[in-house]
Protein backbone atom coordinates (compact mmCIF):
# COMPACT_ATOMS: atom_id res chain seq x y z
CA UNK A 1 0.00 0.00 0.00
CA UNK A 2 1.30 3.56 -1.13
CA UNK A 3 2.06 5.61 2.39
CA UNK A 4 2.06 9.56 1.66
CA UNK A 5 5.75 11.23 3.02
CA UNK A 6 5.72 13.54 5.56
CA UNK A 7 8.44 16.22 5.14
CA UNK A 8 8.56 17.41 8.86
CA UNK A 9 11.12 20.45 10.36
CA UNK A 10 12.83 20.23 13.64
CA UNK A 11 12.75 24.08 13.91
CA UNK A 12 14.82 24.76 17.67
CA UNK A 13 14.72 28.27 16.89
CA UNK A 14 18.40 28.92 16.74
CA UNK A 15 19.96 30.56 13.51
CA UNK A 16 20.71 27.67 12.29
CA UNK A 17 17.25 26.18 12.61
CA UNK A 18 15.51 29.39 11.70
CA UNK A 19 18.50 29.59 8.28
CA UNK A 20 17.21 26.08 7.05
CA UNK A 21 13.36 27.05 7.81
CA UNK A 22 13.47 30.10 6.04
CA UNK A 23 15.91 28.67 3.18
CA UNK A 24 13.62 25.80 2.26
CA UNK A 25 10.28 27.70 1.40
CA UNK A 26 12.44 30.22 0.17
CA UNK A 27 13.34 27.33 -2.22
CA UNK A 28 9.53 26.56 -2.42
CA UNK A 29 10.59 22.84 -0.53
CA UNK A 30 7.75 20.66 0.71
CA UNK A 31 7.11 21.20 4.31
CA UNK A 32 4.46 19.88 6.29
CA UNK A 33 4.74 20.42 9.99
CA UNK A 34 7.64 22.71 11.83
CA UNK A 35 8.26 21.37 15.24
CA UNK A 36 9.49 23.15 17.94
CA UNK A 37 10.02 21.31 21.31
CA UNK A 38 9.56 24.05 23.97
CA UNK A 39 12.34 23.07 27.16
CA UNK A 40 10.28 25.81 29.33
CA UNK A 41 13.78 27.48 30.14
CA UNK A 42 13.99 29.66 26.84
CA UNK A 43 15.11 33.12 26.80
CA UNK A 44 12.22 35.58 26.42
CA UNK A 45 13.84 36.47 23.28
CA UNK A 46 13.27 33.00 21.86
CA UNK A 47 10.07 32.84 22.54
CA UNK A 48 9.62 36.22 20.51
CA UNK A 49 11.83 35.33 18.04
CA UNK A 50 8.95 31.91 17.18
CA UNK A 51 6.40 34.23 16.99
CA UNK A 52 7.86 36.72 14.57
CA UNK A 53 9.04 33.78 12.33
CA UNK A 54 5.58 32.23 12.63
CA UNK A 55 4.00 35.42 11.74
CA UNK A 56 6.64 36.22 8.65
CA UNK A 57 6.02 32.72 6.94
CA UNK A 58 2.22 32.59 7.49
CA UNK A 59 2.35 28.89 8.76
CA UNK A 60 1.97 27.39 12.64
CA UNK A 61 4.91 26.50 14.35
CA UNK A 62 3.73 23.44 16.31
CA UNK A 63 4.88 23.88 19.69
CA UNK A 64 5.66 20.41 21.76
CA UNK A 65 6.05 20.72 25.71
CA UNK A 66 6.86 18.08 28.15
CA UNK A 67 4.39 17.23 30.76
CA UNK A 68 7.21 18.07 33.56
CA UNK A 69 8.85 21.05 34.15
CA UNK A 70 12.43 21.74 34.14
CA UNK A 71 12.35 22.31 37.90
CA UNK A 72 10.42 19.63 38.46
CA UNK A 73 12.81 16.65 36.56
CA UNK A 74 15.86 18.50 38.08
CA UNK A 75 14.37 17.39 41.43
CA UNK A 76 10.70 15.15 41.69
CA UNK A 77 11.29 13.13 38.86
CA UNK A 78 11.31 9.40 39.80
CA UNK A 79 13.75 7.18 37.85
CA UNK A 80 12.18 4.04 36.29
CA UNK A 81 14.71 2.02 35.47
CA UNK A 82 18.51 1.31 36.32
CA UNK A 83 20.60 1.10 39.52
CA UNK A 84 19.16 4.34 41.05
CA UNK A 85 15.42 3.14 40.45
CA UNK A 86 12.80 5.01 42.66
CA UNK A 87 15.17 8.18 43.53
CA UNK A 88 13.89 11.38 42.93
CA UNK A 89 15.57 13.65 40.63
CA UNK A 90 18.62 14.25 38.08
CA UNK A 91 20.10 17.29 40.12
CA UNK A 92 22.08 19.88 37.14
CA UNK A 93 22.77 18.00 33.45
CA UNK A 94 26.16 17.53 32.86
CA UNK A 95 28.26 16.09 29.98
CA UNK A 96 27.21 12.91 30.78
CA UNK A 97 23.47 12.52 31.45
CA UNK A 98 21.87 15.18 29.50
CA UNK A 99 18.96 14.68 30.44
CA UNK A 100 17.18 17.79 29.31
CA UNK A 101 18.17 16.81 25.89
CA UNK A 102 15.97 13.39 26.65
CA UNK A 103 12.96 14.90 27.92
CA UNK A 104 12.47 18.21 26.29
CA UNK A 105 13.77 17.19 22.75
CA UNK A 106 14.38 13.85 21.73
CA UNK A 107 11.26 11.93 23.79
CA UNK A 108 8.79 14.83 22.54
CA UNK A 109 10.29 14.77 18.96
CA UNK A 110 9.86 10.87 18.48
CA UNK A 111 6.49 10.52 20.01
CA UNK A 112 4.92 13.27 18.08
CA UNK A 113 6.41 11.59 14.71
CA UNK A 114 4.54 7.88 15.92
CA UNK A 115 1.44 9.40 14.08
CA UNK A 116 3.27 9.21 10.55
CA UNK A 117 3.55 6.42 8.60
CA UNK A 118 6.54 7.36 7.34
CA UNK A 119 8.50 10.70 7.40
CA UNK A 120 11.74 12.77 6.34
CA UNK A 121 13.01 14.70 8.82
CA UNK A 122 14.95 18.30 8.08
CA UNK A 123 17.32 19.52 11.20
CA UNK A 124 19.36 22.59 11.02
CA UNK A 125 23.12 21.20 11.44
CA UNK A 126 25.31 23.52 10.07
CA UNK A 127 28.29 22.56 7.86
CA UNK A 128 30.62 23.20 10.53
CA UNK A 129 29.48 20.39 12.77
CA UNK A 130 28.95 17.85 9.85
CA UNK A 131 30.18 14.83 12.00
CA UNK A 132 26.86 15.25 14.24
CA UNK A 133 25.22 13.97 11.33
CA UNK A 134 23.78 10.96 10.68
CA UNK A 135 21.15 10.09 7.76
CA UNK A 136 19.88 7.07 9.26
CA UNK A 137 19.70 7.53 12.77
CA UNK A 138 17.38 4.50 14.22
CA UNK A 139 16.44 3.84 10.73
CA UNK A 140 15.22 7.24 10.42
CA UNK A 141 15.08 9.36 6.93
CA UNK A 142 16.58 12.62 8.07
CA UNK A 143 17.91 15.53 6.00
CA UNK A 144 20.61 18.04 6.37
CA UNK A 145 19.86 20.63 3.95
CA UNK A 146 22.29 23.61 5.37
CA UNK A 147 25.19 20.90 4.89
CA UNK A 148 24.46 20.38 1.61
CA UNK A 149 24.08 23.85 1.06
CA UNK A 150 27.52 24.12 1.95
CA UNK A 151 26.50 27.04 4.83
CA UNK A 152 28.26 27.52 7.75
CA UNK A 153 26.64 29.06 11.15
CA UNK A 154 28.04 31.87 10.07
CA UNK A 155 26.31 32.20 7.14
CA UNK A 156 23.66 31.13 9.00
CA UNK A 157 23.55 33.75 11.45
CA UNK A 158 24.18 36.33 8.37
CA UNK A 159 21.38 34.49 6.48
CA UNK A 160 18.79 35.49 9.41
CA UNK A 161 20.62 38.88 9.64
CA UNK A 162 19.51 39.67 6.11
CA UNK A 163 16.12 38.54 6.76
CA UNK A 164 15.52 41.06 9.05
CA UNK A 165 15.65 38.33 12.49
CA UNK A 166 18.24 39.41 15.70
CA UNK A 167 16.85 37.97 18.71
CA UNK A 168 17.18 41.08 20.31
CA UNK A 169 21.34 41.07 20.22
CA UNK A 170 21.24 37.76 21.78
CA UNK A 171 24.18 36.36 19.53
CA UNK A 172 26.13 39.50 19.97
CA UNK A 173 26.33 38.04 24.19
CA UNK A 174 25.86 33.75 23.09
CA UNK A 175 27.14 31.43 20.90
CA UNK A 176 23.97 29.32 21.64
CA UNK A 177 21.10 30.71 23.06
CA UNK A 178 18.51 27.94 23.74
CA UNK A 179 18.52 26.85 27.81
CA UNK A 180 19.41 29.70 29.25
CA UNK A 181 20.58 27.61 32.61
CA UNK A 182 22.40 25.31 30.92
CA UNK A 183 25.68 24.56 33.30
CA UNK A 184 27.69 23.77 30.05
CA UNK A 185 27.80 27.50 28.54
CA UNK A 186 31.01 28.64 28.64
CA UNK A 187 32.31 31.15 31.78
CA UNK A 188 32.11 34.39 29.91
CA UNK A 189 28.59 33.52 28.60
CA UNK A 190 27.59 32.42 32.24
CA UNK A 191 28.76 35.92 33.09
CA UNK A 192 26.92 38.12 30.74
CA UNK A 193 24.08 35.93 32.20
CA UNK A 194 24.81 37.03 35.70
CA UNK A 195 25.11 40.79 34.58
CA UNK A 196 22.51 41.22 32.32
CA UNK A 197 20.05 38.68 33.14
CA UNK A 198 19.75 39.03 36.93
CA UNK A 199 16.24 37.26 37.27
CA UNK A 200 17.26 34.28 34.87
CA UNK A 201 20.65 34.28 37.78
CA UNK A 202 18.45 34.88 40.41
CA UNK A 203 15.97 31.67 39.53
CA UNK A 204 18.94 29.59 38.78
CA UNK A 205 20.55 30.44 42.54
CA UNK A 206 17.45 29.18 43.89
CA UNK A 207 17.53 25.75 41.44
CA UNK A 208 21.30 25.78 42.65
CA UNK A 209 20.69 25.93 46.37
CA UNK A 210 18.33 23.05 46.61
CA UNK A 211 20.36 21.18 44.18
CA UNK A 212 23.57 21.15 46.71
CA UNK A 213 21.08 20.72 49.34
CA UNK A 214 19.09 17.38 47.96
CA UNK A 215 21.94 15.96 45.87
CA UNK A 216 24.99 18.00 47.17
CA UNK A 217 25.66 19.02 43.91
CA UNK A 218 26.60 22.48 42.81
CA UNK A 219 25.69 23.86 39.08
CA UNK A 220 29.06 22.72 37.83
CA UNK A 221 31.60 20.38 38.81
CA UNK A 222 34.32 23.75 39.24
CA UNK A 223 31.54 26.12 40.58
CA UNK A 224 28.44 26.66 42.45
CA UNK A 225 26.26 29.71 41.46
CA UNK A 226 27.84 31.91 44.22
CA UNK A 227 30.92 30.51 43.63
CA UNK A 228 30.40 31.72 40.41
CA UNK A 229 29.36 35.44 41.65
CA UNK A 230 32.25 35.56 43.90
CA UNK A 231 34.65 35.15 40.72
CA UNK A 232 32.40 37.83 38.53
CA UNK A 233 32.45 40.17 41.17
CA UNK A 234 36.11 40.37 41.87
CA UNK A 235 36.76 40.34 38.16
CA UNK A 236 34.21 43.30 37.62
CA UNK A 237 35.81 45.09 40.03
CA UNK A 238 39.12 44.46 38.90
CA UNK A 239 38.27 46.30 35.32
Amino acid sequence: MWRKIKHIVSFSGGKDSTAMLLKMIENNMQIDEIIFCDTTVEFLEMYKHIEKVESYIKRPITTLKSPYTFEYIMFEYVKRKGKNKGSKGYSWPNFRIRWCTDFFKRRLWLEHLRQYNHAIEYHGIALDESERADKNKDGRNIKYPLIEWGMTEEDCLEYCYNKGFDWNGLYEKFARVSCYLCPLQRLGELKVLYTEFPELWAYMKELDKRSIKQFDRKFRSDYSIEELETKFDKELQGR
